[in-house]
């Protein structure tokens, strides 16, 4: 009787301890690959850590093989197309017929997919050469228009909105975008191309400049006047949309919140807090708590009753 016992518990005990090492493994396995949520170069009172930390555990930017995230680098406008591609998915307003949509960027360059999901979803556009110049550093200013034009964020503001190019086609697009991980394309690219070193006029972008745009409203220029110093800086055409993300909370400005700075190029740093603000005023991520440091640089409206002088 007793050895009947002992088989029957080993029986019953071998399927059990499978299944417990088959529900364990996976947990182990990804125990092993943690995502890195700090970097040697963003310590706990950097200004903008807040933001580039909740980015990180989403999944929506990351660091450098390394461990810095080198916060004060400039972003290019590949991989400005790559984080927008991670943070927001919009369907599609314009199609791509064949082949590449740019005549500098190839269908074997790293950030094809992104580029072309950017500019399919609005957010971004080509030059009139019809290149894209994926190696060229963008201004904060072009970072708030792309976000605009791809979220119109002025629908839900008393701005008038700068005027878009409407898609002259609707044929299938070459593929449907597929994802491509923001933390192979953020820490390759800025290894192997190295950044330029010129920003060219405002007048020639083709996130700012739109044939036969409009004089914004005095409600959009009353805005930028009232929170920055440097108002007359920002070109013309995206005053509505630097008055839509001003109104919603998303612009952050460093040290100064009154200083935009609209046409230098904007920091890995910059873009991971528009890109965290933005996700906040969409209602994706929760806001900053109350008492952290960041908040004193979110810029926000004087009929705010948490204007930030």
């Amino acid at each position: 009787m007793t050895s009947f016992l002992r088989l029957f518990s080993v029986a019953v005990s071998l399927p059990t301890l499978c299944l417990a090492v088959n529900a364990t493994a996976p947990l182990r396995s990804h125990a092993q690959t943690p995502t890195q949520t700090t970097f040697s170069d963003v310590q706990p009172n950097y200004w903008a850590q807040p933001f580039i930390q909740r980015l990180v555990q989403r999944n929506i930017v990351a660091g450098y093989p390394d461990g810095t995230f080198r916060p004060e680098q400039a972003v290019q406008r590949d991989e400005l197309a790559a984080i927008i591609r991670k943070a927001f998915n919009q369907p599609p307003v314009r199609q791509i017929e064949s082949g590449s949509a740019f005549g500098d960027v190839s269908e074997e360059y790293w950030a094809e997919r992104p580029i072309e999901s950017a500019y399919q979803q609005g957010f971004m556009s080509a030059y009139p050469n019809g290149n894209f110049r994926p190696n060229q550093p963008v201004t904060k200013v072009e970072a708030i228009t792309a976000l605009n034009k791809g979220l119109d964020l002025t629908s839900d503001t008393p701005v008038a909105a700068s005027p878009t190019t409407q898609p002259t086609t609707q044929q299938p697009a070459r593929r449907r975008p597929v994802f491509f991980p923001i933390a192979i394309t953020s820490l390759m690219q800025p290894l192997l191309i190295p950044r330029a070193n010129a920003v060219p006029p405002p007048a020639t972008d083709p996130e700012t400049t739109t044939p036969q745009a409009t004089q914004p409203d005095r409600s959009a220029s009353a805005i930028v006047s009232d929170n920055y110093k440097d108002a007359s800086s920002i070109p013309q055409n995206a005053i509505p949309d630097v008055a839509a993300a001003t109104k919603q909370n998303i612009v952050v400005n460093y040290p100064n919140p009154k200083v935009l700075n609209p046409n230098q190029p904007a920091s890995r740093a910059e873009i991971a807090a528009l890109i965290h603000q933005t996700l906040v005023s969409q209602g994706r991520i929760e806001p900053l708590a109350e008492d952290s440091s960041a908040n004193q640089y979110i810029v926000r409206t004087s009929d705010d009753n948490q204007n930030t002088q």
